[in-house]
């Protein structure tokens, strides 16, 4: 069994219109949802063993906040990346469980690739910043991992956390 969890970056900051795209911050409600996510992963045992994370800043800052055990490799080829991108490197990680920390609009089509079935969640066709999906594949190896395989354990958005329905 294999445990994946696909992160898009949360919230950035577009206050600064001279960065480049590479370099935006996370803003603040960005860290706020980066924090709690950390904090929903952690109470709910979700632990990666290995991190594979986009180098621009706001994927690594949402990683920072997350403060989550395990290792992380920072990896130029996941900025931007396509799905078959991020599929291969996937396939080259020889860890049980993986956390995937990347951009839209690869991280959502390598989701809307991967999952069995899809969520019944609103928010699931546009992956919004911070939307959050864990799968489970039955496989011995990420190399064995193929489209359509990954069965849904949990999908939510920091929204989902932070303002839960009443």
């Amino acid at each position: 069994m294999r445990q994946l969890i696909l992160l898009r970056h949360a919230k950035s900051s577009w206050v600064n219109p001279d960065l480049n795209d590479f370099d935006r911050p996370l803003n603040k409600r960005g860290q706020r949802s980066a924090k709690t996510l950390g904090k929903w992963l952690r109470k709910s045992g979700y632990a990666p063993e290995v991190t594979y994370c986009s180098t621009a800043r706001r994927t690594r800052e949402t990683w920072e906040a997350l403060k989550l055990d395990g290792s992380l490799q920072l990896m130029e080829e996941l900025y931007h990346a396509s799905p078959d991108r991020m599929l291969g490197v996937l396939h080259g990680s020889e860890a049980s469980s993986v956390l995937m920390i990347a951009h839209n609009p690869g991280i959502s089509a390598l989701a809307h690739v991967l999952v069995d079935t899809a969520p019944d969640h609103p928010r699931f066709a546009d992956y919004p910043t911070g939307s959050l999906l864990v799968l489970e594949f039955d496989v011995e190896s990420f190399s064995k991992v193929t489209p359509h395989s990954g069965h849904v354990r949990e999908f939510l958005t920091p929204h989902d956390l932070l303002d839960p329905p009443t």
